[in-house]
């Protein structure tokens, strides 16, 4: 099968497609013809020579941890699916590839709603965003600031506090500002001066970091309480601070009803670009060429 790879740790120039060995579907896992494949900091990282808790691979190896595609291989035992099952998922690693294998219990029906470059892009954003705001208990009384609003989890972080009944502040570039205000937050630029800034807005009671640094900083100073604030970027610092980080763990079924909240309409998922698998470097140049909008897809088929 095709797969963009890397064979050394490096910048996006290392990414490159090869043909590499089919995977085949073990006992209670199954194996999806991949369509669309989500591009994220993880990936970033992984590329840069961060190993993932549990991945032993050696070199080479395929980024990627959350797809959609066709179920085309069921292993034994694996139940709750069948071969072509329209599907999104998660794994750890292997997404940027034609083929992937996952257990089972990491794959959701894809809604006929959902386009594929949507669901290849849906869960890390989506599952993150849920699990980041259940560690704030984020809801009905509070102001809550997100940091990188107009980003994949800023998106839908913005909407799920919306519907818990918060109040959201939402930091961005002002070019997505009229988008922040659709999602129902009230935005604000960041860089020097932004801790005033939202004091003007009535200050906040918990903030969700998606920038780090000055970010962080900033929320540091706007909340009282520092166990309501989760960074997401901030690893390193976050116990010495006192500040949370996302600790739940990914789920079928919280995917499934994230999901359902999109094919419901219920809540928005932007794709600012879309890459062919071959341009997966440019697809990382473009991630970590700053804050954007939404979420950046590899197209497999």
């Amino acid at each position: 099968m095709r797969a963009a790879i890397f064979s050394e740790y490096g910048g996006p120039e290392v990414l490159r497609v090869s043909e590499v060995d089919t995977p085949v579907a073990g006992a209670g896992q199954v194996r999806v013809r991949v369509r669309a494949a989500g591009v994220q900091p993880y990936d970033l990282a992984v590329r840069a020579g961060w190993t993932p808790p549990g991945v032993t691979a050696p070199l080479p190896r395929i980024p990627g941890n959350e797809f959609a595609g066709v179920v085309d291989e069921v292993g034994a035992g694996a139940t709750g699916v069948a071969a072509g099952d329209e599907v999104l998922g998660f794994g750890q690693v292997q997404a940027y590839a034609e083929y992937v294998v996952v257990p089972a219990s990491h794959v959701t029906p894809k809604p006929a709603e959902m386009p594929w470059e949507v669901a290849g892009g849906f869960t890390s954003g989506a599952q993150t965003a849920s699990l980041a705001l259940e560690e704030l208990a984020a809801g009905p009384g509070d102001v809550l600031l997100v940091h990188g609003a107009a980003g994949a989890v800023g998106t839908m972080a913005v909407q799920l506090a919306v519907r818990a009944g918060a109040r959201v502040i939402g930091t961005a570039a002002p070019d997505n500002h009229d988008y922040l205000r659709e999602l129902g937050a009230a935005p604000v630029a960041y860089g020097s001066g932004l801790a005033q800034r939202v004091r003007a807005l009535g200050g906040a009671t918990a903030a969700l970091d998606g920038a780090g640094g000055e970010a962080l900083d900033a929320s540091l100073e706007l909340v009282a309480d520092r166990r309501r604030i989760l960074t997401l970027v901030d690893h390193h610092r976050a116990a010495e601070l006192g500040v949370r980080v996302v600790e739940g763990v990914r789920s079928a079924r919280r995917l499934a009803t994230l999901a359902d909240l999109y094919a419901k309409g219920e809540v928005r998922f932007h794709v600012r670009r879309t890459y062919p698998l071959e341009r997966a470097a440019d697809a990382h140049r473009a991630l970590e060429s700053g804050h954007g909008r939404g979420k950046i897809v590899l197209l497999v088929d």
